[in-house]
Parts: structure tokens; C-alpha cells; sequence
């Protein structure tokens, strides 16, 4: 057994599931960011929840939308995305199709813009200039401005009404240790939604983490729980032929 389990947590951030940490925060037509990299350090249990809530016409802020009836591709099955902003769509038929025919809305990204659009968003700087993308369709309709003879595309930040991230190790307060590659896009959606809800594999008291560790610091986070199960699933299992 975890010895996180056995503690009694007083903190007000602490909730005991993914259902109650999202109670009274979710809306149809909000905007809300969700941390991982494919099925990479996504916060699966509080998908579920967000499944479970039936809350519909969403505009999710991902990566990408997972992979068929896992992750976020729960909710493109059941029909409560109306909008991604994401830069990877290539591991979801569902996503696909809903695309193709017209039921689901994109706003495209390169990958880094994507990243720094986030961070920018959380950081309150309202946009930057960037030379990637410039020349293409991502440039439609954005201002352009000429820098030494090059073109760059103004990007604006992004901001959510609720973020929900993953991460390994978290305290009472909210601070944040993220392990290995799920280390992803989750410290910086921490920092750029209103609310922000973690799920965590371990919950400790404050003072057990290494203050030089934490990834995100708790002033981030305002919810936070604790969850036992995980699938963990692989996207795509490739191994060597004998």
C-alpha cells in the first residue's frame, strides 16, 4: 500500500475523486485545456469524469485527441467536443470523420506553436510572432508582419476556463513532480486556466517533496486528487522481428 494512502489530508484542495474535484466548474461551451502527449501522462480519470458529466459543445485545448475511445477520444464518441485547438490529429478515426463531414471544428497548430501559445497564455503575454507556418494555410487570416526580409505570423496566447493535468507525485498545496515524458504539455496548462485540477499517482504532505523538483509550483493548482488506477496504455506497441 501507497503510505500516502493512510494519511488524512486537511488541506481545501484535496478532493476525494474525479467527480467531486470537477463539481460546480463545468458548463456547456467552456474551454478547457487537457494535459499529454497522445496517451502519454493524460489525466484519465478525470476524462472519465468530464465523459460522465454529459457537460457538450467543449472547445479542447490537446496535443491531440488520443486514440479511438480512449482519452479524449471518449468525448469525440460521445459527442461533446465541438472544437479542438491541437496540432496532431493523426491517431483518431472518430476525430477524422467527425472533421470530414463537417461536425467538428479545428484550429491547427504547429506543434511548437502550440507549446508556446500555452505558455504565453499562461505567462499573460496576449501573442508573439513566429516565423513558422508563415506562407501557409496557418497564416490565413493572421496579421503578418516583415522582419529582416522574413515573414512572421502573429500567434496570440491561449487560455482556458479549466485545465485538468497529470502528474506523478503531487503535495496537499498542489506542488507538482511530473515523471519522464509526461512531462509534456501538463506544466504549462497548469499555469494558463482559471482552475486547474491534477490528478496524481502518489498524494503527499507538504514538505515531502524537494522544493527543487517541483515542476509546478501549487499556487498553480487548485484542485487536486488522488488516483489508484491506470491504464497507461500504449499508443503503438512497434518491437523488433525476430
Amino acid at each position: 500500500m501507497n503510505a500516502s494512502m493512510s494519511v488524512t489530508y486537511a488541506s481545501h484542495k484535496v478532493f476525494p475523486d474525479a467527480v467531486s474535484a470537477l463539481r460546480g466548474l463545468l458548463q456547456d461551451g467552456m474551454t478547457i485545456m487537457s494535459g499529454g502527449f497522445g496517451l502519454c501522462g493524460i489525466p484519465e480519470n478525470l476524462l472519465i469524469a468530464l465523459r460522465d458529466s454529459r457537460v457538450k459543445n467543449l472547445t479542447v485545448i490537446s496535443n491531440n485527441a488520443g486514440i479511438d475511445d480512449v482519452g479524449l477520444g471518449m468525448l469525440l464518441k460521445s459527442h461533446q467536443i465541438s472544437k479542438m485547438i491541437s496540432s496532431y490529429v493523426g491517431e483518431n478515426k472518430e476525430f477524422e470523420r467527425q472533421y470530414l463531414s463537417g461536425e467538428l471544428q479545428i484550429e491547427f497548430n504547429p506543434q511548437g506553436t502550440l507549446a508556446e501559445r500555452i505558455r504565453a497564455g499562461g505567462a499573460g503575454i496576449y501573442g508573439f510572432y513566429t516565423r513558422t507556418g508563415a506562407g501557409t494555410s496557418v497564416a490565413e487570416g493572421k496579421e503578418t508582419k516583415i522582419v529582416d526580409g522574413q515573414p512572421y505570423i502573429l500567434e496570440t496566447g491561449l487560455t482556458a476556463d479549466v485545465a485538468i493535468v497529470k502528474a506523478w507525485r503531487g503535495d496537499t498545496e498542489g506542488n507538482l513532480i511530473y515523471r519522464k515524458t509526461a512531462r509534456n504539455f501538463n506544466p504549462m496548462m497548469a499555469t494558463a486556466a482559471r482552475v486547474t485540477v491534477a490528478e496524481v499517482e502518489e498524494l503527499v504532505e507538504v514538505g515531502s517533496l524537494d522544493p527543487d523538483q517541483v515542476h509546478t509550483p501549487g499556487i498553480y493548482v487548485q484542485r487536486i486528487i488522488q488516483s489508484l488506477q491506470y491504464e497507461k496504455r500504449i499508443e503503438q506497441r512497434t518491437v523488433r522481428k525476430r
